[in-house]
């Protein structure tokens, strides 16, 4: 059995262990570890790792004065898998504890697309949206993604002329990019979704097919991916022999430190006497403790993604007698939330959309065996239409149960324990 050996690694790393944690953070730290037993170095290895980072993780947590306790404690509850909460996305993410959530994925208000969500003009709605960009950076865990669906629009940016002359294509999708990049997030990726064959009879000019008269229609949206990489100097263990004698190397991507481990006794160097090279995110992606069957992405589906550019249809909400049956005048298929839910989160991690909507991306998450975590402030409009939606039943290929519970952010209070 390898419960003690902590010596081992305590014996490469005790001068940073005790340059890092106070004597009572060590002490807890060292009776946490003592506490299992291992039948292979390896496992008792990535114990370590985890215990360890999950105190770094709470030394930086308390760094930020404003989380509400109450608040993250329902958050954390792990009897229910589905957060509901209804308020200001923004008064919510300053109540949560920094870097607790592991996945993002929504798709935000448009810019005056909608009655609910109006601004004065284009600058006022990217600010908000700013303020609410740079609250899920502090929010959402480092070396973790951010998926952001959005469409370009036709509306009047106000900022010349309020006359319904002033209507012109407005490139979110651009816009949006820059706001992330300006917040401190790295662009990845943008999908392209291929929503099929546009509607609209608007820009068709059948009469007129001459020069200066066609224009095509907007029959797509951007599926934006982000990655955080806030770059913290703290060393994180070998993932090979768990110790802390290691130099930094350097950044594999902006922000993204690398590691080289130089305890002389690891289970793995080079031909050249090299030590083992990671960072804290291939500490994550190679563990053998996430790399399970629950965790697998099947072939045909990442087959699917495979290409930016990705065609299914948008959800249809308006039946034959122009009647919005789900009550919710802006939800997205499944799919999407799917997409990002298996590409980048694990089993039991916590999945935020901090513009909740339908309620399609907390659900799906749920169904995934995530905790699936939505903010809404409109509860007065769409609070029917959400409860609707996240107790019906779903496809086959989702098993997992869903078990919502409410808090309201105006009464500071959980609402009842299941709906």
């Amino acid at each position: 059995m390898f419960n003690n050996y902590f010596d081992e690694i305590f014996a490469s790393s005790e001068s940073y262990l005790k340059k890092t944690f106070s004597e009572k953070e060590l002490q807890s730290l060292t009776k946490k570890l003592q506490k299992k037993t291992f039948d292979t170095t390896q496992e008792y290895v990535e114990y370590f790792n985890e215990v360890y980072c999950d105190f770094i993780k709470k030394s930086h947590q308390d760094e930020y004065k404003d989380s509400d306790k109450d608040f993250n404690k329902f958050i954390n509850n792990t009897e229910s898998n589905l957060k509901v909460i209804w308020g200001d996305c923004l008064n919510a993410l300053k109540k949560m504890d920094s870097e607790s959530i592991h996945l993002m994925v929504t798709s935000p208000p448009y810019y005056n697309a909608r009655e609910y969500s109006q601004w004065k003009d284009i600058h006022e709605y990217l600010d908000d949206m700013r303020m609410i960009i740079r609250e899920t950076y502090r929010v959402l865990d480092n070396h973790r993604v951010w998926v952001f669906n959005v469409g370009d629009i036709f509306d009047n940016p106000k900022t010349k002329t309020k006359s319904v002359w002033g209507k012109v294509r407005i490139p979110l999708g651009a816009y949006f990019i820059t706001l992330f990049e300006e917040e401190g997030f790295t662009f990845v990726d943008d999908y392209i979704w291929d929503k099929g064959e546009v509607q609209s009879q608007r820009n068709k000019n059948a009469a007129t097919p001459y020069p200066l008269y066609q224009y095509p229609l907007n029959c797509y949206e951007h599926i934006l991916i982000f990655h955080k990489h806030r770059h913290d100097l703290t060393r994180f263990p070998c993932p090979r022999c768990g110790s802390l004698n290691v130099n930094g190397n350097t950044q594999s991507e902006p922000g993204l430190q690398s590691w080289e481990c130089k305890n002389m006794k690891c289970f793995e160097r080079s031909e050249s006497n090299r030590g083992k090279r990671f960072s804290l995110k291939t500490n994550i992606t190679q563990s053998r403790l996430l790399q399970k069957d629950i965790n697998k992405i099947d072939e045909n589906f990442a087959y699917q993604w495979r290409r930016d550019i990705v065609k299914f249809n948008p959800v249809i909400k308006i039946n034959s007698k122009g009647e919005n049956t789900l009550g919710h005048t802006a939800p997205f298929p499944e799919l999407l939330p799917e997409m990002a839910i298996r590409l980048f989160s694990y089993a039991g991690e916590k999945v935020l959309d901090p513009f909740g909507g339908s309620f399609t991306s907390p659900k799906v998450a749920a169904q995934l065996n995530r905790v699936g975590i939505g903010v809404e402030l409109n509860k007065a409009s769409f609070e029917q239409a959400i409860k609707k939606n996240i107790t019906a039943e779903s496809a086959d290929l989702f098993k997992q149960k869903v078990y919502p519970e409410e808090w309201d952010i105006s009464k500071e209070q959980k609402l009842n324990k299941q709906i």
